[in-house]
């Protein structure tokens, strides 16, 4: 059987924008050998698995920004790229009010392996694609992530509709949630409807901040980029908010801040 254990994808690779794109969550897929993790119905579609809409509303920002995207080939549920292998939730035994039966009782073996073949791949081509694009631009590139989140969560309605988040450096996520108040569009907020306490923060340290780099994830309510046009409509308005606040050729890193 081939092997379909696909780490990451690669989009736009020679984009020449001051700007990294990263969609950890892009994938529902799983290896045919994990049989589905012993799952069935809902939760391969849902949520739980991927961040619904959010590839759409990346590839859509790569396209308009003429930016390079690295993007995650296979479900957070096999192996969560935007996670450290000593989290619990890297590997999860339950994902919201899903029980996942191929994650429980795994050895350390079976989740290193895991990790080796997926996480380890990613990130390597994502410091790849953060260094060549450094030398590209010759200036400062900010780390966008792109991601998606529920409309009522364990029973919760959640009234934001973008989240501009951010780890310790908050100068980018400011900047765009200024824009976004301006625009007065979308129900926006810092750090919602997660923030760096819950964990969600690893690759914009990783390399973003720890690079000295200006890093952003983005976190929109997938009921509004579920639909094809709902997708293309928010990548308009997200490429419309980042011109005003991506760092420009010829600037420095300190005025990027």
């Amino acid at each position: 059987m081939q092997d379909d254990w696909t780490a990451v994808e690669r989009f736009r690779p020679d984009g020449a924008a001051p700007v990294v794109l990263v969609c950890e969550h892009a994938s529902r897929h799983i290896p045919a050998d994990l049989n589905d993790l012993g799952l069935t119905g809902a939760a391969l579609t849902s949520h739980a698995a991927w961040d619904i809409g959010a590839l759409a509303v990346a590839r859509g920002l790569a396209e308009r920004l003429d930016a390079p995207l690295v993007a995650g080939a296979t479900s957070r549920l096999v192996y969560d790229l935007n996670r450290p292998l000593e989290s619990p939730t890297a590997i999860p035994p339950v994902s919201e009010v899903f029980e996942i039966p191929g994650n429980q009782g795994l050895s350390d073996t079976a989740r290193r392996d895991r990790f080796d073949r997926l996480h380890t791949p990613f990130h390597d081509a994502l410091a790849e694609t953060v260094a060549t694009q450094r030398a590209r631009v010759a200036g400062p590139v900010a780390l966008i992530t792109v991601h998606s989140f529920t409309r009522i969560y364990l029973g919760q309605e959640r009234a934001v509709e973008l989240g501009y988040l951010f780890h310790s450096d908050g100068a980018l996520a400011q900047a765009a949630l200024q824009v976004e108040q301006t625009r007065g569009q979308y129900a926006s907020a810092l750090n919602e409807p997660y923030g760096a306490g819950d964990g969600v923060t690893y690759t914009l340290e990783k390399h973003g901040e720890s690079q000295g780099l200006p890093a952003l994830m983005i976190e929109v309510q997938n009921d509004l980029i579920e639909p094809p046009e709902g997708a293309a409509a928010m990548a308009d308005h997200l490429a419309e908010t980042l011109r005003a606040i991506l760092p420009q050729p010829g600037q420095t890193q300190e005025a990027t801040a």
